[in-house]
């Protein structure tokens, strides 16, 4: 059968998550078929004698390396430094995915301290972005996750977060002044 290998090669030639409209395009193949090459391929990568997984954003689908394989990865191919989160910059991202929409001042007040340069920061490296402003007076900007956040975290919608239970979910709640 042609079809997985041809889903396959699209998606291991393709630099960016693949929706499934465009799969159909390029493998001129029916939806339902591409769906089933889809799912084969997802039975092939759940052996643990593959080092690949197929993972699904909003943005489509991408070959990945398993996560367990991390660590042995890393060295050569792991991320550059400025591609690194500090702590901080995770802890405010966090905020801000469980929170969202949520305004620079609202972020400070539960983390404590000033948050401009990691929020711009966030900005830059498209994880966040500014989603409206917020209806109080002055208007302030209010931030949410984007679609390249998922695809970072290999979550195919917010929901997916883990939930907060007691004390995790009470740090997400912004404190009164």
């Amino acid at each position: 059968m042609v079809e997985p290998a041809l889903v396959e090669a699209i998606l291991f030639l393709e630099t960016e998550p693949v929706e499934l409209e465009k799969l159909v395009r390029l493998s001129r193949l029916n939806k339902e078929v591409v769906e089933e090459a889809l799912n084969r391929l997802r039975e092939k990568y759940s052996s643990s004698e593959s080092g690949i997984d197929l993972a699904q954003t909003p943005s489509g689908y991408f070959l990945v390396p398993k996560p367990e394989l991390a660590e042995s990865l890393r060295e050569h191919y792991g991320k550059k430094p400025d591609d690194k989160l500090s702590k901080a910059a995770l802890e405010t991202l966090s905020i801000i995915a469980y929170a969202q929409p949520i305004t620079k001042a609202e972020v400070e007040s539960i983390r404590g301290v000033n948050c401009t340069a990691v929020i711009k920061q966030l900005v830059e490296k498209e994880v966040i972005e500014e989603v409206g402003r917020k209806e109080t007076v002055g208007k302030p900007l209010q931030f949410g996750t984007t679609k390249k956040f998922l695809q970072v975290f290999r979550l195919n919608s917010i929901a997916d977060l883990p939930r907060l239970e007691g004390a995790e979910r009470d740090r997400f709640e912004l404190k009164e002044p």
